[in-house]
């Protein structure tokens, strides 16, 4: 059974990226699916709504770009992962740059390569 993927990205900065992974969950081996659940518009019950998919996800990839340390979405999502103990990783959005990790992340959290076989594994648990 594929797992299921919940995305975070900064919304003004690194759509198109998450329109890629949409694309990569479609490979014919990928070895998850994901689910459009980007909030698009404000509201006052926005955390609920993202805590509530969250909750639903197997596990949560946060794609980095240049931005990302300024986004506020970003950080309460992945925060809202890690109190929900839902599995995740940080992935590297633009390749020959570093991706800026969310002011959340752990010391720890280690910012990926994102190639086909990196993605695969890390969905898979390889961290």
């Amino acid at each position: 059974m594929p797992k299921r993927v919940f995305v975070s990205f900064d919304y003004d900065y690194d759509k198109t990226l998450k329109d890629f992974l949409i694309g990569q969950a479609k490979n014919p081996d990928s070895p998850f699916e994901i689910y459009d659940w980007s909030i698009k518009e404000a509201s006052p019950d926005w955390k609920d709504k993202a805590r509530r998919r969250i909750r639903a996800s197997d596990v949560v990839t946060v794609i980095c770009g240049e931005h990302t340390h300024a986004a506020v979405g970003v950080a309460i999502e992945l925060k809202m992962a890690q109190e929900e103990t839902i599995d995740y990783f940080l992935l590297n959005g633009y390749n020959g740059k570093t991706g800026k990790k969310p002011t959340t992340a752990k010391a720890s959290d280690k910012i990926y390569e994102w190639t086909w076989d990196n993605l695969k594994a890390l969905v898979g648990g390889a961290r």
